[in-house]
């Protein structure tokens, strides 16, 4: 099914007011991480200066809980000493509570570091929230997305609208 020309119009108001510049913003290898400061399962504050010094792969999903990211962090943690060995650490960012992340964490049976962004803030900045289309409707979100983090607050890499399953071995790949 189509939008229709109001829908159409308010996405495109909508697109102005989130991307004041029109333009779907991602980053590149060489960008440097944008900053953010978010909470993680414990309620702690997480500074991305903490990221200053480690190689970290970053992910982004839309809701804790749901098959999709399930999966998607049932991987992760699957293979998180893969990730350990190469020397990254693994932080999964979502639009969700502190409380349903840790909920998340326990049911999950997690091991690494999940940070809540409710304001899309550093969804924005790393260009994991955008247009999306499902069953024929456009509409903004977040974009499964990952970015890999050197330790020097650049990007080594970045990976948008990926799939839940799959992407793992790739991103295993890339950083070995």
């Amino acid at each position: 099914m189509k939008n229709s020309a109001a829908e159409t119009l308010v996405l495109g108001l909508l697109d102005r007011w989130w991307n004041l510049d029109g333009e779907e913003h991602r980053l590149s290898p060489g960008d440097k991480a944008p900053a953010f400061s978010l909470a993680d399962q414990n309620n702690q504050v997480f500074d991305s200066s903490f990221l200053e010094g480690k190689k970290t792969v970053l992910y982004f999903y839309p809701a804790a809980g749901s098959p999709g990211c399930s999966k998607e962090a049932a991987d992760f943690q699957e293979r998180i000493e893969d990730f350990i060995r190469l020397g990254y650490q693994v932080i999964g960012v979502s639009p969700d509570s502190v409380e349903k992340i840790k909920d998340f964490e326990d049911s999950q049976q997690l091991t690494f570091t999940l940070l809540s962004d409710p304001e899309f803030e550093a969804h924005k900045a790393y260009g994991a929230f955008g247009l999306k289309t499902l069953y024929g409707r456009t509409y903004r979100g977040v974009l499964r997305s990952t970015v890999i983090v050197n330790p020097d607050l650049t990007v080594k890499n970045a990976f948008y609208s990926v799939k839940a399953t799959g992407h793992i071995s790739m991103l295993l790949k890339e950083i070995s």
